[in-house]
């Protein structure tokens, strides 16, 4: 997995490319900035393999901001992003890997992975899909084969029974729980044929597709055994597990909150996956509150700002990590974010919920402001 930084002071275009290369199972995104002094300053503590830069940026340039980076002990690989063929040339001097015209794509990200994977020699990522597929159950539902193509389920029913089996990995699960949650009205004969059916395309996409899965029949239900696959959810539960013992371990908390995407299973209407929704939410909401701690403790407020940037993406209602934030950037010295987010969030909290914020939230904010 590369390690990734990106910078660009456009925040929309910013937020885009965080998703476009988070959803890319190949890399995990230490840090992202819109202002490349920020950036620069983070390189030696983030250790980056790639940093995708803008080349048209206020304060400094891209092609600027690259060749300081590349003066730095630690050498990541450069790639430009930019609206104009014409700083190509310009790009390939400062020994850059690739040079990226926008909109940035799915397959644009695709190249600089395979350049990344030839110059560096980093073959664990693919050999990794060679052995599996891909699953993503944070911020939706997505499949993908060992070439990295969705898989597309023959029925709805189909995607959602597997949907299930992965939110149980290794738990029994009675046919008739399974009949009752997918064929709630249906006559009893009928549901189980269509069990049946259901459990039989999904073993034979498991065994076509080279899944390390395997679903197995148990008395009257069926269990998810799923050998040496991971994916976000099943990396939630076990380390869910390992918080209950009293193991913590703020690297991999890193790591599962970078996994977090969205809500589990977003946009689709399972009513079943409800409470667990609420308990993943919970989980990431928790561990980013402690590595928000830790990040405090340091003094680390940048990291901290990337941090709160990304959660208020995903829950922009959440009050108490918008105060965070307004607290992040009294410590920065930032008058200008604090009245600007104040005022999108209170916008949205009358619009959304039609509701005021807390009148402790807003003489907190009257109070920086002064």
């Amino acid at each position: 997995m590369f390690r990734v930084v990106i910078v660009e002071d456009e925040k929309p275009i910013l937020d885009l490319m965080k998703v476009l290369i988070g959803r890319n199972s190949d890399y995990r995104i230490m840090g992202a900035f819109t202002n490349p002094l920020d950036a620069l300053e983070c390189m030696p503590e983030l250790k980056p393999d790639v940093v995708f830069i803008d080349v048209e940026m206020p304060k400094m340039n891209g092609l600027e901001l690259a060749s300081r980076i590349q003066q730095l002990l630690h050498q990541p690989e450069i790639v430009f992003t930019t609206a104009y063929k014409s700083y190509a040339l310009e790009a390939f001097e400062v020994n850059a890997l690739d040079y990226i015209l926008k909109p940035i794509t799915p397959e644009a990200i695709k190249r600089v992975t395979e350049r990344l994977v030839k110059r560096q020699g980093k073959t664990v990522t693919l050999d990794q899909k060679k052995k599996g597929l891909t699953i993503r159950c944070f911020g939706g539902f997505e499949v993908r084969d060992s070439e990295g193509k969705p898989i597309h389920f023959r029925t709805r029913r189909a995607e959602e029974l597997f949907a299930y089996f992965l939110c149980n990995p290794g738990r029994y699960i009675s046919k008739w729980k399974v009949t009752d949650l997918l064929w709630p009205d249906m006559q009893e004969e009928r549901g189980s044929s269509n069990l049946y059916n259901t459990i039989y395309l999904l073993k034979k996409m498991l065994k076509e597709k080279g899944f390390g899965m395997e679903i197995r029949k148990m008395n009257d239900g069926y269990i998810l055994e799923i050998g040496n696959e991971v994916y976000d959810a099943l990396e939630y539960q076990k380390f869910r597990l390992e918080m209950v013992e009293g193991k913590q371990d703020i690297e991999q908390m890193e790591r599962l909150c970078s996994l977090y995407q969205g809500p589990l299973l977003d946009g689709k209407p399972y009513l079943w996956k409800i409470s667990l929704e609420e308990a993943y939410s919970k989980d990431y909401t928790t561990w980013t509150r402690m590595l928000l701690d830790n990040d405090c403790a340091f003094q680390n407020w940048h990291k901290a700002e990337q941090r709160l940037e990304k959660f208020l993406s995903l829950y922009p209602l959440h009050e108490g990590m918008n105060q965070q934030m307004i607290d992040i950037y009294a410590k920065l010295g930032n008058k200008e974010m604090i009245a600007r987010l104040y005022e999108k969030f209170e916008t949205a909290y009358r619009s959304d919920l039609g509701m005021v914020p807390s009148s402790e939230f807003k003489d907190r904010v009257a109070a920086y402001l002064v």
